[in-house]
């Protein structure tokens, strides 16, 4: 046999596209070529697999060898593709029988010693082999990630003979199982920690229970930045779907991804100076960004006036679609980015507007200058405006902590999206301007308030509809029927920076 082929697959944004190995071998001088769109990681692994067969005591065959990577037009990267080709080689050239092949997929680099070393985008390889019905053969060191996908057949391997010992029926490998049948205990920061900030504590809970965007609105150290490492440990816990999702794309980011962390929402603060690439993604090859590593979870997003205005207005789109779109010249991805946005800012360029200690000197210009940094598109787009007023001395001085904790807030949440999730299917956040006016019936006089707020705030269609899917949420976390007047005026009160200037001065 001098022609064997061989499945193994192909990381395009969180999507892994089947490819074929294809390696043939025929007579001439010595040579290996590699073609199928390859880049240098990849052509570089002849000289990798080389080292590994011979040092693995196999023959390297003294033969033209041609490695074909199909499709032809698909990019390919990385060192995933050595297993593969190195197998393919010792196929066709009747080292190791190759009837068993068209069972499995291959992923894994190689040593030059023979050993498998791990790779990245583990995840969605796992998810199209098991609808593929394959075995998926992976490095020891990714079996625990691969094998969070319910239902796939996994093996892992340390060393490429291993591999041939199992595919030649002499040492079958034992496949891994599941690990997701147990329950798993995700620790997050309690909010009962969070001194005081009644107010704010009660936007947090209205912003998880219907998935609202939230902008925190106080001078420094009044415990913005606490309350929203605190909206993780208040949302309901994940479900599968969503933990394989955000496991995903964690699987094909730089760091990789960390079975510890299985089930648990992502939580990701980028600091101001970040890029728009770092943002949203991009490069030569498209990378997911902060934004899609946020998928299904928490992005933070403190001091937002010193955030690029270029860099905020990329965030347009996915705030209201869930998913961005990555375009260059040779290749396109687009990458989900269903987050939950939490942002912070001071009132005032020096961060004590209104502080009852009276060291605030900017004037009125001053203040809308830095308020002019946030665009009214990006304003526009975020429900909730609320206020983080600076602790009186008694109350941050208290023995205890005080109001409900975590996991009292996360039962009122649960319940809330369950009733969402019932009527509407989604929750309130995700509602169209259609869903909506079926799902929120106003009464007469909660009508009236409304359309004087409109009149008076000057409030945008946008945020017409925003107050309407908090006021949605409100009778929602109450088990009433529909909005009432008392929720329409809360959901208004929440609009803190469509009011006049004045409120900053």
């Amino acid at each position: 046999m001098s022609l064997a082929i061989l499945h193994t697959r192909a990381q395009s944004g969180i999507t892994a596209l089947p490819v074929n190995v294809e390696v043939h071998l025929a007579g001439g001088l010595p040579s290996t070529t590699v073609v199928g769109l390859a880049d240098t990681e990849v052509k570089e692994s002849r000289e990798r697999v080389r080292a590994a067969l011979i040092n693995s005591r196999f023959e390297y065959p003294a033969r033209r060898i041609t490695v074909n990577l199909a499709p032809a037009d698909l990019p390919k990267g990385g060192g995933r593709y050595d297993l593969a080709i190195a197998l393919g080689i010792l196929a066709a050239s009747g080292q190791i029988p190759g009837e068993r092949l068209h069972e499995y997929e291959f992923l894994g680099e190689l040593a030059l010693s023979g050993e498998l070393r791990p790779v990245a985008g583990v995840l969605p390889t796992a998810l199209r082999a098991r609808d593929a019905g394959r075995t998926l053969v992976v490095p020891a060191a990714n079996v625990t990630e691969a094998a969070l996908v319910s239902g796939v057949k996994v093996i892992g391997s340390e060393h490429l003979l291993a591999v041939c010992g199992h595919l030649a029926g002499q040492d079958n490998l034992a496949p891994a199982t599941a690990q997701t049948d147990h329950a798993v205990a995700v620790a997050y920061p309690d909010v009962a920690e969070v001194r005081g900030q009644t107010h704010a504590k009660r936007a947090l809970i209205i912003a998880a229970a219907g998935g609202h965007s939230l902008l925190l609105i106080g001078p420094p150290g009044t415990g913005k930045t606490m309350l929203a490492s605190r909206l993780p440990g208040i949302l309901p816990p994940m479900t599968e779907t969503e933990a394989l999702e955000s496991a995903a794309i964690q699987s094909i980011s730089h760091h990789g991804f960390d079975p510890a962390h299985w089930q648990q929402r992502p939580y990701r603060a980028p600091h101001h100076t970040a890029s728009g690439v770092a943002l949203v993604g991009g490069g030569s090859v498209p990378r997911p960004g902060e934004i899609t590593l946020a998928h299904h979870g928490v992005l933070f997003l403190d001091e937002l006036p010193e955030f690029d205005r270029r860099v905020l207005e990329v965030l347009r789109e996915p705030l209201e679609s869930g998913v961005i779109t990555i375009s260059r010249a040779a290749r396109q991805a687009e990458f989900p980015a269903r987050f939950q946005l939490i942002a912070a800012m001071n009132p005032c360029p020096c961060g004590y507007a209104g502080h009852p200690n009276g060291r605030c000197r900017c004037n009125l210009d001053q203040i809308q200058r830095y308020r002019g940094r946030i665009s009214g598109p990006i304003l526009d787009r975020i429900d909730m405006h609320v206020d983080v007023p600076p602790l009186p001395l008694a109350e941050l001085q208290q023995a205890s902590a005080s109001g409900p904790g975590s996991h009292e807030i996360r039962q009122q949440v649960i319940a809330a999206r369950a009733v969402q999730l019932e009527r509407q299917g989604k929750i309130n956040a995700q509602l169209n301007n259609q869903e909506l006016e079926r799902v929120c019936v106003l009464t007469q006089d909660a009508r009236a308030l409304l359309n004087r707020a409109i009149d008076q705030l000057g409030l945008s269609t946008r945020a017409y509809h925003r107050v309407l899917r908090l006021a949605r949420t409100l009778a929602d976390l109450e088990a009433v029927p529909q909005p009432s007047l008392q929720h329409i005026a809360e959901a208004i009160g929440y609009r803190r920076l469509d009011r006049t200037n004045e409120a900053y001065a």
